[in-house]
């Protein structure tokens, strides 16, 4: 087997490789899709594998700029969702701390006992409680 030989085999691989890649996108694609019934999905799905390059290349022929528009879409959905999730975990009074802070102040005040703050703490920070536990 000389040099050209496994140049030959690297760029067969290579296409290969660069069609898995096409179809987990487009496949990923079509079930992002809600606008497409699930008979259109899986027409596509069969058309996909019996005829690889093909499918591939109509695919993204008739579906490639809505293609771009679902997954715009989707980025900014799960920006959104992350902006969000920041946004509470951030918050002044928000999270565990928020919580620890008021539970010390209900006890210093003397609305709850030193026994309850230790429940309420631990099954805050998630260690088991057991009720004979004392400040």
């Amino acid at each position: 087997m000389d040099l050209w030989d496994v140049m030959i085999s690297i760029f067969w691989f290579m296409l290969l490789v660069a069609w898995f890649w096409l179809l987990i996108a487009i496949i990923s694609d079509l079930f992002r899709d809600e606008e497409l019934s699930g008979w259109a999905k899986a027409a596509w799905c069969i058309f996909l594998i019996a005829v690889p390059w093909f499918g591939v290349l109509m695919y993204l022929i008739v579906r490639g700029r809505s293609m771009g528009e679902r997954q715009a879409r989707e980025m900014a959905r799960n920006e959104k969702a992350f902006r969000s999730y920041v946004q509470d975990a951030a918050a002044p009074g928000g999270g565990v701390a928020g919580e620890l802070d008021r539970l010390v102040t209900l006890r210093d005040e003397g609305k709850i006992s030193s026994q309850d703050y230790e429940l309420a703490k631990q099954k805050l920070l998630g260690a088991p409680a057991t009720a004979g536990q004392v400040a």
